[in-house]
């Protein structure tokens, strides 16, 4: 079992999750570990009267991404544990 989440583990850390906000005007992609790849930002937000709302949306779709990184991740998990409950952060 232990091999099996390493692998599972490991997967999760190459995959890709995008998050959006703002009718996908501001895109993020993230990695499954939770570091940011990529950002993606419409032009139509780059005027500086927009500044704020423009922050806001980057964390937004900042928290969408990691959301889904952590959906798949618990999917996964529970996949390679057969279903067992293991604590967070437990580390093979």
């Amino acid at each position: 079992m232990q091999k099996k989440v390493k692998e599972a583990q490991d997967n999760l850390q190459n995959q890709e999750f995008e998050g959006s906000a703002g009718g996908n005007s501001v895109k993020i992609t993230i990695n499954g570990a939770g570091f940011g790849k990529k950002i993606d930002i419409d032009e139509s937000l780059l005027r500086s009267e927009e500044k704020e709302i423009l922050e806001d949306l980057i964390i937004a779709a900042l928290n969408d991404a990691k959301k889904k990184a952590d959906e798949s991740s618990e999917e996964v998990m529970k996949s390679a544990t057969g279903g067992m409950n293991l604590p967070k952060g437990l580390n093979f």
